[in-house]
């Protein structure tokens, strides 16, 4: 049984998706902050609609709580 969540941020991704498809660099930024990833997807974004929109579901998928858990030992910095 998937615990709340897990199914909270399958919904956030969800949304994520979604935006990407109308402003990719909004959902990009989003997920990952100000950053190189932001800057690479205004350019591809600038290239055409195409190439930023799956630029953005990439990152959004690599980038996936589902996809990486945080292990409760670790800590961040």
């Amino acid at each position: 049984m998937p615990s709340g969540n897990s199914a909270m941020s399958t919904m956030s991704d969800i949304v994520l998706y979604i935006i990407a498809i109308f402003l990719p660099p909004l959902a990009v930024f989003a997920r990952t902050g100000c950053g190189a990833d932001v800057l690479i997807n205004i350019l591809l974004w600038f290239f055409g609609w195409i190439p930023g929109t799956i630029h953005a579901f990439y990152i959004i998928w690599k980038t996936s709580p589902e996809r990486n858990p945080t292990p409760a030992y670790s800590s961040r910095y």
